[in-house]
């Protein structure tokens, strides 16, 4: 029986590789780290969450809840191992990165069907094969991708959010709650600077003119002339100064809404408020929540100092960017995530334009899955299109090219429900009763875990 090679240890790759040799297949899992790292990456761990460490809301009638829900009725390894070293964070799954990554890469590492070569992929082989080799794909395999499928690229950027010392911040003015106490422990689970309407304007002015990481040539040549600056920028992950710029109450009404948090020195909701969410089992380290940015080292201290709370802030890690690329999918994909001239050639994660951790996960299960029934000569599964799995991959495969671009997990994927029902929390859960119904048929009929 033919071994299945996976490229790239990411959250897909890995997902993938345990599907596959659950099913008995053997697997070669291949990961540069750490003999070639990249920008955004500081470990050689399987797994590796570079952006934040939240994994979105547990709660069922939100998308990223009913993916998680999918998943665990798919048996997943990485939910599994995120459940295993989570950390408070209100009514989100959050881990501690480090301790996540380290399991995933102990159990993927003590599987007896699956062999981790540390080396870099530069072609793509022949024979059955997952690329899941993430946004920052290496120049070599890009370029090898490039020549299979005779379709460029396309660029955006991705920002990684600043982190701080938790001793640093300064509780006489932060507060500990979780937006309308919802999941909450006794103290709250995340750290909220509020700021008034004079500090909110001073700081928004100062963060919109602070100094930019200079861009280089050919990515200055990407953003020429696009309105606000955001070119290539992903919509769900836009650098906080991006987003700053779009209008003075942006923010306000964004990641610095103050609603559901009162502060408990005015009994009142602030005007604006900027939480910090623990990033570590240790509670040490905390990451400033939705504040990706591309700004300088020297005004990300200037500025981010002016955060009521964060006057005398140490920062851990300080925001960065990095490139982040994503194929043609709706050109050169199957809902299988098959590549549509070659059967044995499959894709998964950020690399095929999904976004979010768990559609990372998600992906990398479907892809492994289906790889391992093609080499045990079983016909490949397309999941439920009432399924947000099953969504996602009918996104990414039949959206128009030029309206394609990164799709988070949202229910308006999912197909119309009825007209009728008002209220967003009661169409979420008609979507989800019929989701799970539908995934629960499906994985019966198609003997789903028949060759695990």
């Amino acid at each position: 029986m033919p071994e299945l090679m996976i490229i790239g240890g990411g959250l897909a790759g890995s997902e993938a590789a345990w599907q596959a040799a659950e099913r008995g297949i053997t697997v070669r899992l291949h990961e540069m780290r750490p003999e070639q790292s990249t920008p955004a990456h500081t470990t050689g761990n399987l797994a590796e969450m570079v952006c934040s460490n939240s994994m979105g809301s547990n709660l069922i009638d939100r998308a990223s809840g009913l993916l998680k829900a999918e998943l665990t009725r798919l048996k997943s390894l990485l939910l599994g191992c995120a459940e295993a070293t989570a950390l408070p964070s209100g009514g989100s799954l959050a881990v501690d990165r480090e301790q996540f990554a380290a399991l995933v890469t102990k159990k993927i590492t003590s599987h007896p069907r699956i062999e981790l070569v540390r080396e870099e992929v530069k072609y793509i082989p022949e024979g059955p094969v997952v690329i899941a080799s993430g946004p920052l794909t290496s120049p070599s395999l890009s370029n090898s991708i490039q020549r299979l499928t005779g379709q460029k690229h396309l660029f955006f950027y991705d920002a990684i959010a600043p982190i701080v010392d938790v001793d640093s911040v300064n509780m006489q003015i932060a507060f500990r709650a979780s937006r309308f106490e919802r999941g909450q422990l006794e103290e709250g689970d995340y750290l909220n600077c509020p700021m008034d309407e004079n500090q909110y304007t001073v700081f928004t002015h100062e963060l919109c003119h602070a100094k930019r990481i200079e861009l280089r040539q050919f990515e200055t040549k990407l953003l020429k002339g696009v309105k606000g600056g955001a070119g290539k920028f992903f919509e769900g992950c836009l650098p906080v100064e991006i987003l700053a710029e779009r209008g003075a109450e942006t923010l306000a009404f964004g990641p610095l809404r103050p609603v559901g948090l009162t502060d408990p020195r005015t009994g009142k909701y602030p005007f604006a408020v900027l939480q910090l969410r623990q990033d570590n089992l240790a509670g040490t380290l905390y990451n400033m929540v939705v504040f990706q940015t591309n700004l300088t080292i020297s005004e990300q201290k200037r500025v981010f100092h002016m955060v009521p709370g964060l006057e005398n802030a140490e920062f851990l890690r300080y925001g960065q960017m990095h490139r982040n690329t994503f194929i043609a999918s709706p050109l050169l994909l199957k809902p299988t995530l098959q590549y549509i001239h070659r059967e044995d050639l499959f894709f998964a994660g950020q690399i095929i334009g999904i976004e979010g951790y768990v559609a990372n996960i998600a992906t990398g299960l479907l892809a492994g899955v289906n790889a391992a029934r093609i080499i045990r000569g079983m016909k490949t599964l397309t999941l439920p299109l009432t399924t947000m799995l099953g969504a996602l991959c009918h996104y990414i495969s039949h959206s128009e090219m030029k309206y394609f671009q990164p799709m988070k997990a949202n229910f308006g994927i999912l197909p119309i429900v009825n007209r009728k029902i008002r209220g967003k929390p009661k169409r979420a859960m008609v979507h989800v009763k019929k989701s799970l119904s539908d995934l629960d048929t499906f994985l019966i009929n198609e003997n789903f875990f028949e060759s695990s």
